[in-house]
């Protein structure tokens, strides 16, 4: 990846907040690599060296700054050729693929070679995909060492190190520092947490429309798993058998959002912190997709009226299968109803430390694939087709619990949704988008697409929306976002923009 030296000093001289994540700085005379935010003073031009990743900077002998923490920058996805390789594999990485599985394997997950993932790697982010998840897990580890009282042990542990000496070994290394040293320069030597409960920033580059995306959840949260308030999107969840609970918060003048996470195992800390990141869409490069989309004369409309809009992603790729198919035909309203008749009957009741469920609010975990497979849903309600393609996507990824993870190009997964029962390309569509993060989803049958696109030459066919959106690539689902959410705004604030 080329980054140019002018510009990026410059960016680094005005210590320009849109540049963060974009780029870091190495000084060769201090041996350390910051953010374009740091607020160190500014090295000579000749001494900095500019790198795509951190993983590109530790790869380069280059140690984290202490004072910008680099744990806490937002990690954006770009658009480039093979960036949704990129993109899928550094997803995979984020949930731990390669704490104890090989390149070799994660190429597989992503449907290219080793060395084709291996090139692409080092072509965009400087470095291998084995020193990406190094980074990741040092990262992790220094940003549980800052915000949390966890144990050391339980730190390395939940960092993805197998072992307290390797764990020392890395950290020293690389800080020349101690983990116990860090801990007590940075947050003071506090002992013990509260039991089970971690609270962590989770970044993100400006600007994030929370309102937009609280308003798209609010109407489709279930009830009994998933609540939603002004400020805060909370729900349970369940990891390798075992019952927790979330809660993220939007932070007003803040560029991270602020998660509390109940859960037991703190092996899972890193997969949990990796699943709520894609459920809020924390790795938009909002900028950057805006700037694209704001070309088109009828779509820039929408996207100059809706900053940072975000792709609302998913915890659990089966619950939002479920909630695709129920979604076939039905409005939001009703599908969200049905949801939570289903939750109410097979759903398991939360248990947080062997305390029992709570009597309102939150009072389950999602059904299980395998409790759906033989369910009667038409006591519930959800009668013909849509009963009997929930049953068949739960026996299937009873069967096969991969079933639903990403693998390939978005054109094989949709082809691959599209052969369960029940699943069309416009529901195979909409779980790309939102269980898979496929940034270029397009469900192009959608009703509401083609009807806000009517004013601009008539009702449109789904094939003519497709021609359409082809200018939109790679962020069609984004674009999707702004036309959905462009009929909850008023005439006088959809802005009129020139082309």
């Amino acid at each position: 990846m080329k980054l140019d030296h002018e510009i990026c000093y410059r960016a680094l001289q005005a210590r320009d907040s849109r540049f963060d994540g974009q780029f870091f700085t190495g000084v060769r005379t201090t041996g350390i690599y910051c953010r374009p935010i740091c607020p160190a003073p500014t090295p000579k031009a000749e001494n900095c060296v500019f790198l795509p990743s951190a993983a590109a900077a530790q790869e380069a002998g280059f140690r984290p700054c202490l004072r910008c923490r680099p744990e806490i920058s937002p990690k954006l996805t770009e658009a480039f050729e093979g960036g949704a390789v990129v993109g899928r594999a550094l997803r995979l990485i984020g949930e731990g693929a390669l704490d104890e599985q090989s390149v070799e394997y994660l190429a597989g997950r992503v449907g290219v070679t080793e060395r084709h993932l291996r090139r692409l790697f080092l072509q965009h982010l400087g470095a291998s995909p084995s020193t990406v998840a190094l980074t990741r897990r040092i990262l992790f580890a220094k940003q549980l060492l800052d915000e949390t009282n966890l144990p050391v042990t339980e730190v390395g542990l939940a960092a993805g190190f197998n072992s307290l000496r390797r764990f020392n070994e890395v950290i020293l290394k690389t800080y020349q520092r101690s983990p116990r040293e860090l801990r007590k320069e940075k947050t003071g030597d506090k002992g013990q947490n509260q039991p089970s409960l971690t609270t962590l920033k989770l970044p993100y580059s400006q600007p994030y429309n929370w309102p937009a995306f609280s308003t798209f959840m609010r109407g489709r949260a279930t009830t009994g798993v998933e609540e939603i308030g002004e400020n805060f999107y909370r729900r349970s969840i369940r990891l390798d058998g075992q019952h927790g609970l979330v809660e993220v918060r939007f932070v007003p003048g803040q560029t991270y959002l602020l998660a509390n996470i109940i859960f037991p195992k703190v092996t899972a800390l890193g997969q949990i912190v990796e699943r709520l990141r894609r459920v809020f869409d924390l790795g938009a490069n909002s900028l950057e997709i805006e700037g694209h989309l704001l070309a088109d004369p009828f779509l820039g409309r929408f996207v100059a009226a809706l900053p940072g809009l975000r792709v609302p992603g998913a915890w659990d790729k089966f619950e939002l299968a479920v909630r695709a198919i129920l979604g076939q035909q039905v409005s939001v309203a009703a599908a969200t109803t049905l949801a939570g008749r289903l939750v109410q009957k097979y759903g398991e009741p939360l248990a947080l430390d062997g305390l029992p469920a709570p009597q309102e609010g939150i009072r389950f975990v999602y059904p299980r694939p395998e409790a759906l497979a033989e369910a009667d849903l038409t006591t519930l309600g959800i009668f013909g087709a849509r009963a009997r393609s929930i049953a068949a996507l739960g026996a299937a990824v009873a069967k096969n619990p991969a079933l639903l993870e990403e693998s390939g190009s978005l054109e094989d997964t949709v082809r691959n949704l599209s052969e369960l029962p029940g699943i069309g390309r416009w529901t195979a569509q909409y779980i790309a988008m939102r269980a898979l993060r496929e940034p270029d989803a397009f469900p192009s049958s959608d009703l509401g697409l083609l009807r806000v696109m009517k004013p601009e030459g008539g009702l449109l066919t789904p094939a003519q929306l497709e021609k359409r959106a082809e200018s939109w690539r790679p962020w069609r689902s984004y674009a999707a976002m702004y036309l959905w959410a462009s009929e909850t705004l008023p005439p006088s604030d959809r802005v009129e923009v020139k082309s």
